[in-house]
């Protein structure tokens, strides 16, 4: 029985209808817990096989959690479409207030259907939904304008959430984001996108509850050690001194950190574009997502010269992460922190995934210089490495797609080398771009089978570092069993909507103790079998929508740049792709 039965509320919102209903699904909360375990459940259910991504029948899904508003750092809203940038599944975490505003608005999942005649809003206070007509927004560029518009004019302040697009959602760009709180983002694989097909601006989300427990005096007692183990954790608080950013230095000094297109994999201006150099130089505060006590969001302030006139200056305020940091820094050979602050303004405002779009404009540049493609494509730019003047004007071209470059771009690298050539250097895996780590056989191998092709669906990267610790090689067998042991874990974990940062904490018997608070009676071990079965649902969406294991295509480059565990080889990564399909399929 579940502690909060509101958890059940599952809001169904059509929005061609302009109709709403909440039927409770007790069946699936109690089943898979909630978050991705729920979302999966449900994207089966309303996403016909074979749809369009751009199509009014993808849905949109998102779901939260049981911990969700009880617990520290159980803060994440996952969302669940099909993917019009992969063509498969579809699913993007976010932090800031969403999963709070959801919980507090008395829902476990909101499924939004259709797609709308005019561009329109969603309000969803409470029980109250309101489609408000959004044709004075459409058009606006900026995501942040667009949410500062919004909070403006919408009521319901406090426990709150925005979600919005910018020009590049409007524009479809299938690596478009949907922008949260200003820093905080449904960053990959094209929520954005999707949006913008249902002519869907925004979602707004507010509630008022509370929310009760079983045994109050226990309750006190397991938040207290979630809360003390999450704020006196050595890696805890090198999130909040550094934030994400503090990989730069480590991941270059032994040879991990992607540059110029993985033509390099140490970059000679990495101290430049390192967290401690932005921290020192740059930082403008600290930010935290709801309920968490950590604090790792680190704000840039950037004060820049206002117009010609002397002595009158604006400071830009922007969210800096490791992944941005590479993708749009070493990924494209920039060495200059305002410049690779600039270009991360631009793409935040527009509302474009960071990855994505460096490792496309790294392609670009590259393609460029090998001749594959000319100034005639680029419409008179010179891409070169570190020219942030280039970049910055080739991704204004690339949200407006004037030519058929631009469009190829505007659907990622996969799409753009399939038709000007340059495979071999064209870094994207199962479609997704690549984000900014090689390490080793278990980043590529991990993003190739994650269920996302995400590095966070089983940190690949961290069984590359452990593996380069011992000095001991690894089999492809014990390689690919490793990657999926963790991944299924990282499905209990998300259905929790716990942030993968605490992940060390969130262990499967602090899981179960909190979640018997929260009305579920589930032995540790009884986890595990839960998060496989919701890896395998994932997998039963992707091979429904026609993906692969044997199609996946392996990038040339990998194997020819050199590794921290050496140059990689083509067939111990093979012989782990096909070690995970007897595991899935067999």
């Amino acid at each position: 029985m579940l502690q909060d039965d509101t958890l059940a509320n599952v809001l169904y919102v059509d929005i061609s209808k302009k109709r709403f209903w909440i039927e409770k699904r007790q069946d699936l909360f109690e089943k898979y817990i909630g978050g991705a375990g729920v979302a999966i459940q449900l994207l089966h259910e309303e996403c016909p096989k074979g749809v369009d991504p751009l199509g009014p029948e993808n849905p949109i899904i998102f779901a939260v959690g049981p911990l969700t508003a009880l617990f520290p750092l159980a803060s994440k809203t996952v969302a669940m479409f099909k993917s019009p940038h992969t063509g498969n599944l579809g699913e993007s975490h976010c932090g800031g207030r969403s999963a709070i505003a959801i919980r507090m608005a008395g829902y476990g999942a909101i499924v939004i259907k259709g797609a709308s005649d005019i561009p329109l809003y969603l309000a969803i206070h409470d029980n109250q939904i309101y489609f408000r007509d959004a044709s004075s927004l459409w058009g606006i560029g900026s995501c942040i304008t667009v949410g500062r518009i919004i909070r403006e004019n919408e009521p319901a302040a406090g426990l709150r959430t925005i979600m919005r697009i910018g020009t590049a959602g409007e524009k479809l760009v299938s690596y478009a984001c949907v922008t949260t709180e200003t820093y905080r983002h449904f960053g990959r694989l094209g929520l954005g996108a999707v949006f913008g097909s249902k002519k869907l601006k925004a979602v707004v989300i507010s509630g008022k509850r509370s929310l009760p427990v079983s045994d109050g005096k226990l309750y006190q007692k397991v938040y207290d050690e979630i809360y003390q183990a999450a704020i006196g954790s050595p890696a805890m608080k090198k999130y909040h001194h550094l934030g994400t950013a503090e990989n730069v230095l480590p991941l270059n000094e032994f040879g991990g950190l992607p540059t110029r297109n993985l033509q390099q994999a140490k970059f000679e201006g990495a101290f430049e574009i390192s967290g401690e150099t932005f921290a020192e130089h740059y930082l403008g505060r600290r930010l935290a997502c709801s309920h968490c006590p950590v604090g790792c969001i680190h704000i840039a302030a950037l004060r820049e010269p206002y117009g010609d006139e002397p002595y009158f200056y604006k400071t830009s305020m922007i969210s800096y992460d490791f992944e941005p940091i590479y993708a749009l820094g070493s990924m494209l050979g920039g060495s200059d922190p305002k410049g690779v602050l600039r270009l991360m303004e631009r793409i935040e405002v527009w509302g474009l995934d960071a990855m994505s779009t460096g490792v496309v404009l790294a392609w670009a540049t590259e393609a460029q210089e090998r001749g594959a493609i000319s100034e005639k494509e680029t419409m008179g730019i010179k891409l070169g490495w570190g020219d942030y003047t280039a970049y910055m004007e080739a991704v204004r071209l690339l949200i407006e797609q004037p030519n058929e470059f631009y469009q190829a771009l505007s659907r990622g690298v996969e799409h753009a080398a399939s038709l000007y050539g340059g495979e071999d250097y064209a870094l994207a895996f199962g479609g997704n771009e690549m984000p900014g780590y090689h390490t080793g056989p278990g980043a590529h191998i991990g993003v190739l089978i994650g269920a996302r092709h995400s590095h966070l669906d089983n940190a690949g990267y961290s069984v590359d570092q452990k593996t380069l610790a011992k000095k001991k090689p690894t089999s492809p067998e014990e390689l690919a069993e490793a990657l999926l042991a963790e991944e299924r874990w990282r499905q209990v974990l998300a259905s929790l909507v716990v942030c993968f940062f605490a992940r060390g904490i969130y262990q499967p018997d602090v899981v179960s103790k909190a979640l018997h608070l929260a009305g579920f009676d589930i032995a540790p071990e009884a986890l595990y079998r839960i998060g496989e079965e919701i890896h395998r649902e994932k997998y039963r969406f992707k091979t429904r929508e026609g993906f692969s294991l044997d199609k996946l295509r392996l990038p040339k480059r990998i194997f020819e740049t050199s590794s921290p565990l050496g140059k990689l080889d083509e067939k111990f990564i093979r012989g782990a792709i096909e070690h995970v399909k007897k595991i899935l399929f067999e």
